[in-house]
């Protein structure tokens, strides 16, 4: 059949329904590598970071996940239990009060756009070569043809008085750059440096205080002064992409209105390689200036617009709505398929963290996390810069340059953009040579810190696969924790959220794909160590079983399921009682820890089988396509979206967007998430592509709502019986 030519599968569904549903074999003492076996890896696998077991003893089957990205549509389900959609492109009317002030700033813009008079005012006062110097910058700035731009230093000048001058030469004539004085090439010496204000190139100097006054100011005190008081400081509005991570989508819209990525907020990241929805909020811009940008956007839309006084934050949001469909689908027989559905939506699924969680590459992002708490700052430097099997020729290529010569200008010329980390601690290392931990801390910290939560995910893997293996999935048993639904007992703790010790920044991509952090049922919700008077009663059931992720102020369960916890990390070298250093933030110890569900059901479960014979029609509705019928596709913009349903390759790959994700998304590895999204997708088979077969496919629909820290991946790993790892997916290739 043509699902086993495009996978190159020539064992029967017999035979792969023997090998995958065989017993859990998990072996929690033997499943550590060598950190040099680790290292030579190309892909992390399943069995690498405890994911091992299932619930179900059902057959699996064929099926085609993400065929095109309609097949996978996530919708964004708010803290009211709203479901996201994007219902309307339109922008509201603006009040007359808005348009003249936006008529205001647009005249200001248009004036702004020259600055040949002011240059030629400079000349006369700091002379030809800082004239020059100026201009070019200058261009540089206005043309908008990179967003890092240098600063650049006037010459040499020892007349303070004629310093003064210049200083306020600028402020009073280029208000979007700002000035300070360096140390010039003698001691007798300085020089002024002119560098691009931090709040934009047409900030009209409106944030024109230095960096160190600023940072303690919060960020809704700055941007302009005059805007409307009875309209809220943020518009909130939907946003809606296909196959675009959340940052990318944001980082686009922003460099289209020329304002920074920070001013953006959302709840969580959502899956590149999907359709999605969600609410984004943006500090004080009009509805009407982005309402513009849907003729011009490819792959994104905007809509839904109103103002309010808050912007979104990460973990802002309940869960996501998933729609996916698994196409191609191929079983023993149709009942095989309902029973595996059935069970999904009566009995869930182990609530694993998924490989995105871990990293794409060939060093998994939790070996850094342990790296880090053990305190080795070198060796953790050395794992995200040194080369790795499995990247683009180009990035292997800067990395064995900086590995064979060590020269940071050279290398930060080579980088990709894209490349966070790698960036910030070579930046950090010409500043601070030999410095290994400042330059770790110079990472964002929402990147940095997603290292160490890696590591907390991996135990709690881990220890999940030993309570399924060793407990069942059907009971809870004495020494199991559950979130208490009477809180009068001494055996209680209150559930703290480890991604919020600190304010997360926003100026990266959210890298896991999961969105939010915790469950918001958790937050503050006391714990309980069930006893064997508590099993007596029908209180508690499988599902209520809860597990820690490792931190200070949890507690473990008093079976032998904790001691997984502890044994895999003495054997990593990681006491999760005692802190190795006083880095507080590379540290278990001083982290609160958090709970999670071992078992999760997917919420408001709907399932149905389609019969269908042409390949390149759209099997599920997207917020678009219900907009499109309501307006002629005029109003949609030519070519300004891509087609969701044209012929796509396929991938058997799926992630999840709930978090992180940080992104994910995707996963940590920013460094190769576009190569990430070649590597999933699988050479089309014309037999699969051809839309003039008389031979009927089968898919498989699912619909259901998952809370913020779950994966859909693993819900559909249940369902097929497979790995969800690159690895095991490009061998059904060859």
């Amino acid at each position: 059949m043509w699902c086993w030519r495009g996978f190159g599968i020539t064992a029967s569904i017999a035979a792969l329904s023997v090998s995958v549903i065989k017993p859990c074999k998990f072996k929690p003492y033997n499943c550590n590598y060598s950190f040099a076996e680790t290292l030579a890896m190309k892909n992390v696998e399943e069995a690498d970071v405890g994911i091992s077991c299932y619930i179900s003893q059902l057959p699996g089957f064929c099926g085609v996940l993400k065929q095109r990205y309609s097949d996978f549509i996530v919708n964004e389900v708010d803290y009211d239990g709203n479901v996201v959609h994007l219902t309307s492109l339109d922008a509201p009317p603006e009040t007359v009060e808005e348009k003249e002030k936006e008529k205001e700033k647009e005249t200001s813009d248009q004036n702004d756009k020259s600055y040949a008079a002011e240059i030629e005012l400079f000349r006369s006062l700091a002379g030809e070569s800082d004239a020059e110097s100026l201009k070019a910058f200058v261009d540089q700035t206005i043309s908008g043809r990179d967003s890092d731009i240098d600063p650049v230093t006037l010459s040499p000048d020892s007349d303070k008085s004629h310093r003064t001058a210049v200083h306020n030469f600028f402020k009073e004539h280029f208000k979007f750059l700002v000035t300070d004085t360096v140390d010039g090439p003698d001691s007798t010496s300085k020089c002024i440096r002119v560098r691009l204000n931090s709040g934009g190139q047409h900030n009209k100097g409106r944030n024109s205080r230095k960096r160190k006054d600023r940072s303690d100011k919060p960020f809704d005190s700055r941007g302009s002064n005059d805007w409307p008081e009875h309209v809220g400081k943020f518009l909130r509005f939907h946003l809606y992409k296909e196959n675009k991570d959340t940052q990318e989508a944001l980082g686009l819209i922003g460099k289209m209105l020329g304002i920074q990525q920070r001013s953006f907020g959302f709840a969580g990241t959502k899956d590149k390689r999907s359709v999605s929805t969600q609410r984004v909020t943006v500090f004080k811009q009009h509805a009407r200036r982005l309402a513009a940008l849907n003729d011009r956007l490819i792959g994104i839309k905007v809509g839904d617009f109103c103002h309010i006084r808050e912007g979104l934050l990460l973990g802002q949001l309940l869960g996501n709505r998933f729609t996916i469909t698994l196409r191609g689908v191929v079983a023993d027989s149709e009942d095989t398929i309902k029973a595996a559905a059935d069970a999904l939506g009566k009995k869930g699924f182990i609530n694993y963290f998924g490989l995105q969680r871990f990293g794409s590459g060939s060093v998994p992002t939790h070996l850094i996390g342990a790296t880090l708490l053990r305190g080795e700052w070198k060796t953790a430097v050395d794992m995200i810069l040194d080369p790795r099997e499995g990247e683009r020729e180009v990035i292997r290529k800067v990395r064995e340059f900086y590995k064979e010569c060590g020269d940071i200008e050279g290398t930060l010329r080579q980088l990709p953009r894209h490349l966070v980390a790698e960036k910030a601690i070579l930046q950090c290392l010409k500043k601070c040579p030999g410095n290994y931990l400042q330059a770790l801390k110079s990472i964002p910290r929402t990147l940095r810190m997603m290292y160490v939560h890696s590591y907390q995910s991996y135990l709690w893997n881990n220890a999940a696969s030993v309570r399924v293996q060793r407990h069942g999935n059907d009971q809870v048993v004495p020494g199991d924790l559950v979130y208490c639904k009477q809180a009068s007992t001494d055996t209680l703790m209150e559930v703290l959220n480890p991604e919020n010790e600190e304010d997360n920044e926003n100026d990266i991509s959210h890298i896991d794909e999961i969105s939010g952090t915790t469950a918001p049922e958790g937050k503050g919700t006391p714990v309980k160590i069930l006893t064997a008077e508590d099993l007596l009663g029908d209180g508690y059931k499988i599902d209520d079983v809860i597990l820690p992720l490792p931190g200070s102020r949890v507690l473990y369960p008093t079976n032998d399921v904790a001691e997984i916890y502890h044994d895999l990390a003495k054997k990593d070298g990681i006491s999760l009682t005692e802190c190795t250093h006083n880095i507080k933030e590379f540290s278990i110890t001083s982290m609160t820890g958090d709970y999670r569900r071992v078992i999760q059901k997917p919420i408001d479960f709907e399932w149905e089988l389609h019969h269908y014979t042409d390949t390149n029609v759209s099997l599920a509705e997207t917020d678009l396509d219900i907009i499109a019928k309501c307006k002629p596709a005029s109003t949609i913009g030519e070519g300004g979206l891509i087609d969701a349903d044209e012929p796509k390759v396929l991938s058997v790959n799926c992630e999840n967007s709930s978090e992180n994700a940080e992104n994910e998304i995707k996963s940590l590895e920013l460094d190769n998430e576009a190569d990430d999204e070649k590597k999933l997708d699988l050479p089309e088979d014309n037999s699969i592509g051809c839309s003039d077969t008389r031979e009927p496919f089968m898919a498989l629909k699912l619909g259901f709502t998952l809370p913020s820290s779950c994966y859909a991946t693993m819900a559909i790993r249940e369902l097929l019986k497979t790995s969800t790892s690159v690895a095991f997916h490009k061998t059904l290739n060859q």
